[in-house]
């Protein structure tokens, strides 16, 4: 027989787990509280929502097997609980995206980073087991990612975020020296283990990427940033704009051993690659894609396989 603190937890996780639009039947609510460690029958689950339904407002939809959720009406509160789905969820965020949030939502979101790394802590549930479980390798050589100045990328995020203008100190690795810049920010992109900034300089059309660790200092100006016409995020990577291109496109033909290019039937080239076995076993292989650095890289690597 469940003890009354057991019985505590899992009316807790039904609570939890129901929502204000969508009916949640008892399956489906066995299926989350598996996930959470619970392992309890049907008709468990069923006492526990009508006698749950006597101290809340909750409604079901009279269906058989019944739906339930909470009422229209019932005042918006946050259980100071969380699921393990969500904890997952919240943990690999901050893990992988927190470089590419504003600081100031990350500012908002620190208690719910600590509530899941407490409920992981302390939690059984098979769902905790899944970071442990899933990992992102770099497809080449694994490098440490170099050191962002934390207040600078704060000014830096949340200039992008309002669309303001920002003056920096900006280390060029070309000419071996620092740098003063007023820059009008268009987007971050994570590219490996480096973060860049995608940006222009007033009065200048060319759009440009800074290395966010090589940022000395970062002041905002409180002046509306310029955005070029036509600019799109989306369309200036597919150029091969994080290649450090020139934003042409051009069509490739190489000829690759098998055992080299046969990667290419499942991770293509582009929409339009094509693929030709010629008689001696090997296969070339024509695309259109980005004129960039990073496909010369690519090609001299291929070469030596």
């Amino acid at each position: 027989m469940a003890t009354s603190s057991s019985a505590l937890r899992r009316q807790w996780l039904i609570l939890q787990s129901l929502e204000s639009v969508r009916w949640r039947g008892t399956v489906e609510l066995q299926r989350e509280l598996q996930r959470e460690g619970v392992d309890v029958n049907l008709r468990t689950i069923q006492r526990d929502l009508n006698a749950l339904a006597e101290q809340f407002p909750l409604e079901t939809d009279g269906a058989s097997p019944q739906g339930w959720r909470w009422q229209a009406n019932a005042p918006l509160t946050s259980l100071p609980h969380m699921t393990s789905g969500q904890a997952l969820t919240f943990m690999m965020v901050e893990q992988h995206l927190k470089t590419l949030m504003p600081g100031s939502v990350l500012d908002e979101l620190r208690p719910w980073f600590d509530t899941a790394r407490r409920q992981v802590r302390q939690g059984k549930s098979r769902v905790h087991r899944w970071a442990d479980m899933v990992r992102i390798v770099p497809p080449t050589q694994p490098l440490i990612p170099p050191v962002i100045d934390r207040d600078v990328l704060h000014v830096i995020q949340e200039a992008l975020l309002l669309g303001q203008r920002v003056d920096v100190l900006y280390q060029s690795r070309s000419k071996k020296e620092n740098l003063n810049l007023d820059i009008d920010p268009l987007a971050l992109v994570q590219r490996g283990p480096v973060l860049y900034l995608i940006a222009t300089r007033p009065g200048a059309h060319e759009v440009r990427l800074f290395a966010m660790h090589r940022f000395q200092k970062a002041w905002s100006r409180n002046e509306k940033a310029h955005k070029p016409k036509g600019f799109v995020l989306d369309e200036f990577l597919a150029k091969g704009g994080l290649g450090f291109g020139n934003g042409k496109l051009k069509a490739l033909k190489v000829v690759l051993n098998r055992e080299v290019g046969e990667h290419l039937y499942e991770s293509r080239l582009s929409e339009d690659q094509v693929i030709r076995e010629l008689p001696d076993g090997r296969l070339e292989v024509t695309a259109t894609v980005a004129d960039t650095p990073q496909l010369e890289w690519w090609l001299r690597a291929m070469g030596r396989g």
